[in-house]
């Protein structure tokens, strides 16, 4: 597998071997032995799956705060996604940046995005099985978000925010900057 440096602090792209022929392919999707030689050694202990049966449902910007803050590897199993992290670790030489990536079944690609990360994606295509792993159990009350159409961050979504598929709940989060007085994340202490 390769590990990938990203132009956000901490975050890691992964490509892993991919062995296909005519019958279709294999791929070890993930292995705690292998990652830890790799430097990514975490603990993860939930494992998440969602469908998104249309192509342009947004989903995010999400956070767990506390305690309950979590380090995700996340991937598409089926579809393509444009999947978006903003660090909002304050203090971090790249506070208040996002990259964006394509995730897909054709690319098999796996995104390591560290506690102190808002996360979200926005399906291409229809029928996007999306999973990640986790290192902390999800904490309904440590529930968080930032607006995935903040000005200040300026995101280039490739679709007519109006026409994205998003939940009642997404649509109400603060931008980063109304988000900053209660903000937990400072980069370092996480």
């Amino acid at each position: 597998m390769k590990v990938l440096t990203t132009n956000l602090q901490d975050v890691k792209l992964i490509e892993p071997d991919i062995f296909g022929d005519n019958r279709g392919f294999f791929t070890e999707s993930y292995s705690k032995e292998r990652y830890q030689e790799a430097g990514i050694d975490f603990d993860f202990i939930q494992d998440n799956h969602s469908l998104s049966a249309e192509a342009g449902v947004l989903r995010g910007l999400h956070f767990q705060k506390g305690d309950s803050s979590q380090t995700k590897l996340i991937q598409a199993i089926t579809g393509v996604v444009l999947d978006v992290i903003v660090d909002i670790r304050k203090g971090s030489p790249t506070y208040g940046k996002w990259e964006g990536y394509i995730l897909s079944e054709y690319n098999h690609r796996q995104l390591l995005v560290p506690r102190g990360f808002a996360h979200g994606f926005l399906t291409l295509t229809p029928d996007v099985h999306f999973f990640y792993k986790c290192d902390r159990y999800y904490d309904a009350a440590a529930d968080g978000g930032i607006a995935f159409d903040d000005p200040a961050l300026a995101i280039n979504w490739p679709i007519a925010l109006d026409q994205a598929i998003t939940s009642a709940k997404d649509q109400k989060h603060p931008t980063l900057a109304a988000f900053e007085a209660e903000n937990p994340f400072v980069y370092g202490k996480i």
